[in-house]
C-alpha cells in the first residue's frame, strides 16, 4: 500500500508540473535602475530615468527580449545621495547583474571600491571616474563613450577653433557644482591651461546651486573670455538667468552634457540664446527608435513618462542609449556564452568588453543617426568618445559643430598616472589584456 501510494504522488507530482499553469516562469535578466526623481538633480533625471527604463520596455514589446529573455527592472531612488545610492546598490547587487547605471559621480566613487569585490558592473557613460578608462585597473567599470576629461577637452577644442587656434592671454571660468561630480574636470583643464598658455579661474557652487548672484557678479568684475558651466538639475537655469541678469554673452558658455538638455533653456527661451552645450555623441538627434518607442509603448499605454512629449528630448535619448549599451553588453555576451540564456556578471563583462557597435549595427538597433561606432576592449573600457556641440537658438538645439575626439596625447598619460595611483593606493594589481 506504501508503494502504491508512493507512485500515486509521484504521478500527481509529474502531471502537476506537466500542466501550463504550473509551469515556471521563464528566466527574466535583470537591470538595476538606480534612479533621482526628486532632489535638486531631479529636472535631469527624470528624463534619464524615463528614457532608460523606457528602452527596456521597448526590447520587451519589440524583440521579446535579448534572444527571447526578457529584461526584468526595478527602480531605487537615490535623490542623488551617495549614502542613499550605496543603500539602493546593496539592495539591488543580488538581483542581477546587468550592471549598475549609477546617474551620479558621488555615488559611482562610493561603490567602485565595493563592485571590485562584488564583482559587479559600474556602467557610467559620460560621467564617473575619469581614470577609469583603464580597464587593466577598473576591471568593473565602464565610462563608455565619455568621460568629464575627454568633454573638457573638446570644449577648449572648439573655443581654439573660434580664436584662430590660439588661447595665448586669454582667460577662461569654470563654473562647477561643488561635488566630485563638478570637480572632476578640473585637473584637464590646468593641463591644457599650461599647454595653451589661458587664465583658468575656479568658481566652486555650493549645492544646490540656486544662489548664484556672487558668482556671477565675480564673473562679470573678472571678464572671462568664455564660461565652462559644470552644473546639473536646478543649478543650470539659475546660471543660465544670472548670466542673462549681469549681461554675460550666452554664446560665450560651454556646458557640460548634463546642462545641456530641453528642460535646462526651454523656460528661459529668447533669453537663452546662444548658450552652447556638448553632447555625448549626437544625442540632439532623432532616429527610427523613437518612433517604434511611440509605436509599440507609448501609443499602447505603457510609457514610463506622463506622456510622448519627452520622447526625442535630450536627456531621455541619453537614457535610451546607456540602456542600449547595456543590452548590447548582454546580447555580446549570449553570442559567446549561449542565446536565451540568462548572464551572469562575468560573461556581460566580457560582453562589455567586447562591444562592436558598427554603424549597421546602430542603424538595424534604430541608433543609426544619434551615434557613431563604438568599439571596446578589455583595456579600453571608454570605446570611442565622439562628441559634438549644440546651441540653443531660443526655441530649439542646432548642432553647430564637426565631430570632435579629446586629444589622446594629453589624456591617455593622466588616466594612465591616476589608474596606477588608485591601483597603488587600493593594492590592486593590473590585469593583463594582451
Amino acid at each position: 500500500m506504501k508503494l502504491r501510494s508512493l507512485a500515486a504522488l509521484a504521478a500527481a507530482s509529474l502531471s502537476l508540473l506537466a500542466a501550463p499553469g504550473a509551469q515556471a516562469q521563464a528566466a527574466e535578466q535583470f537591470v538595476p535602475l538606480l534612479v533621482y526623481r526628486t532632489g535638486q538633480f531631479a529636472p535631469l533625471g527624470i528624463p534619464w530615468a524615463d528614457g532608460k527604463q523606457d528602452y527596456l520596455k521597448l526590447i520587451n514589446a519589440r524583440d521579446g527580449g535579448v534572444n527571447g529573455v526578457k529584461l526584468a527592472f526595478e527602480e531605487c531612488e537615490t535623490a542623488y545621495d551617495a549614502a542613499k545610492g550605496v543603500e539602493c546598490y546593496e539592495r539591488l547587487k543580488g538581483k542581477g547583474d546587468a550592471g549598475f547605471d549609477t546617474q551620479s559621480t558621488g555615488i559611482t566613487f562610493a561603490v567602485t571600491d565595493k563592485a571590485f569585490v562584488d564583482k559587479k558592473l559600474v556602467v557610467t557613460p559620460g560621467y564617473g571616474l575619469s581614470q577609469s578608462v583603464d580597464g587593466t585597473v577598473f576591471e568593473w567599470n565602464f565610462p563608455l563613450l565619455g568621460t568629464y576629461w575627454t568633454a573638457a577637452d573638446v570644449m577648449v577644442q572648439d573655443i581654439l577653433k573660434k580664436e584662430k587656434g590660439s588661447l595665448k592671454g586669454k582667460k577662461i571660468a569654470l563654473v562647477y557644482h561643488d561635488s566630485p561630480y563638478g570637480k572632476e574636470p578640473i585637473l584637464l583643464l590646468q593641463k591644457r591651461a599650461a599647454k595653451e598658455g589661458f587664465e583658468l579661474s575656479l568658481f566652486p557652487v555650493t549645492p544646490p546651486g540656486v544662489e548664484q548672484k556672487s558668482t556671477w557678479l565675480q564673473i562679470r568684475q573678472q571678464r572671462p573670455d568664455y564660461v565652462l558651466l559644470w552644473s546639473a538639475g536646478v543649478m543650470t537655469p539659475a546660471a543660465v538667468r544670472e548670466a542673462q541678469a549681469t549681461g554675460y554673452p550666452r554664446e560665450k558658455i560651454y556646458a557640460i552634457w548634463w546642462a545641456g538638455s530641453d528642460h535646462d533653456v526651454k523656460d528661459i527661451g529668447a533669453g537663452a540664446k546662444g548658450y552652447n552645450a556638448i553632447t555625448i555623441h549626437n544625442s540632439a538627434a532623432k532616429d527610427k527608435v523613437h518612433d517604434e518607442l511611440k509605436k509599440l509603448v507609448y501609443d499602447k499605454g505603457q510609457g514610463t513618462a506622463s506622456s510622448a512629449g519627452s520622447i526625442g528630448s535630450i536627456a531621455h535619448t541619453r537614457g535610451m542609449m546607456i540602456s542600449m549599451l547595456q543590452v548590447e553588453a548582454v546580447r555580446a555576451a549570449q553570442e559567446k556564452f549561449g542565446k536565451g540564456k540568462v548572464m551572469t556578471a562575468e560573461q556581460i563583462k566580457w560582453g562589455m568588453e567586447n562591444l562592436d557597435l558598427t554603424a549597421d549595427k546602430l542603424k538595424a538597433l534604430g541608433f543609426g543617426e544619434v551615434m557613431r561606432p563604438v568599439k571596446t576592449s578589455c583595456s579600453n573600457h571608454l570605446g570611442t568618445d565622439w562628441a559634438r556641440i549644440v546651441q540653443w537658438d531660443g526655441a530649439k538645439w542646432n548642432i553647430t559643430s564637426d565631430w570632435y575626439q579629446a586629444d589622446k596625447a594629453l589624456i591617455d598619460p593622466m588616466v594612465k598616472e591616476l589608474a596606477a595611483k588608485y591601483a597603488a593606493d587600493k593594492k590592486i594589481t593590473p590585469r593583463s589584456c594582451s
